[in-house]
């Protein structure tokens, strides 16, 4: 099994296109960036901080659930559905 997890368009760039990619054997989230970021490199810069936390105009959901603010260390298990979100702000 694996787990699925869905890009918002701005990150589909950098996945050639794809809007999920599947990771598997991650117990986190972080996990699976590690390992999305060596089939995709680039993913990572896009999604952290010049502080290295994950940047807040991203929201992260698993099986629909924001996991906010603890994205970085949810735990994922095989079959598990993630979402990147993006927030979008301005006047």
């Amino acid at each position: 099994m694996s787990i699925k997890i869905k890009m918002p368009p701005i990150l589909q760039e950098l996945t050639a296109g794809k809007d999920v990619v599947e990771v598997s054997r991650v117990a986190s989230f972080q996990d699976a960036l590690e390992q999305i970021e060596g089939q995709y490199p680039g993913i990572k810069a896009q999604l952290y901080d010049k502080r290295g936390n994950l940047s807040p105009i991203y929201e992260i959901y698993i099986n629909g659930k924001s996991v906010y603010p603890n994205e970085l260390t949810a735990s994922l298990r095989d079959g598990d559905e993630v979402a990147i979100g993006m927030l979008y702000v301005g006047g």
